[in-house]
């Protein structure tokens, strides 16, 4: 079965070469001319989103607020002509995954699409690999688990979005070990051009607040970068 591509701009000339484009990739593609109608349409069916930022009533950054508190974890996109870096950390703070200024080349916007959705295929396939005491990683009543792709502090769900999930899993998979954010974008966006040292710091920040308690686990080291505590005081 393809994979589901909503694709919401108020501009219906993008969203119908998007479709069209994405179609002919193999996508199975929707569109919505507003994040009210995007809303209504997504469903857990739904891959990934590629969302504009400047639309009527609701904005692109409003959408996607609404869907992180509601623990909806689906990989957002977005596409938008305002292209500083201000803009685009204030996306990557409401929980975008990735962001294309305008205007784009239907390429790019095919290889980053791709590039995101095969973090999670790579992931999935691996853990499926991997025996079962290694589908998980467990630090006292912290647990990654590979498997469902969830974080759980005892025996609540921590709501983290896909590039949350892979900071956190690249970190604790090596623990102990300083990643510089230069080495942290390599792992996760690998050639996007808009993901700066910055952004990596706005994550790490969204992350922390995430896990509470237990933000400990992950340890900033000034002029170095980031690295995995797997025993906290």
């Amino acid at each position: 079965m393809p994979e589901k591509i909503l694709v919401v701009d108020d501009n219906k000339s993008i969203c119908e070469i998007l479709e069209f484009n994405l179609s002919n990739e193999g996508y199975a593609v929707e569109s919505a001319c507003s994040a009210e109608e995007a809303l209504q349409k997504l469903t857990s069916q739904h891959s990934l989103i590629l969302l504009d930022v400047m639309m009527g009533d609701m904005s692109g950054y409003k959408m996607a607020e609404k869907l992180r508190r509601e623990k909806n974890p689906i990989p957002i996109i977005f596409l938008t002509a305002k292209d500083t870096e201000n803009d685009m950390l204030t996306g990557f703070s409401v929980g975008a995954d990735d962001y294309i200024a305008k205007p784009f080349s239907i390429k790019e916007v095919i290889a980053r699409v791709k590039a995101l959705l095969k973090r999670s295929e790579i992931k999935q396939n691996g853990a499926e690999s991997l025996p079962d005491a290694k589908r998980r990683l467990a630090f006292d009543d912290f647990i990654i688990n590979f498997d469902t792709k969830e974080v759980m502090i005892g025996n609540e769900i921590i709501a983290l979005t896909r590039t949350e999930f892979d900071i956190i899993t690249l970190l604790a998979s090596n623990p102990e070990r300083i990643f510089e954010r230069e080495e942290i974008i390599d792992n996760i966006w690998k050639d996007s051009p808009y993901i700066t040292e910055r952004t990596i710091d706005v994550h790490i920040g969204r992350l922390r607040k995430k896990l509470g308690d237990k933000a400990s686990f992950i340890v900033s080291r000034p002029g170095y970068g980031y690295r995995f505590n797997n025993n906290p005081k």
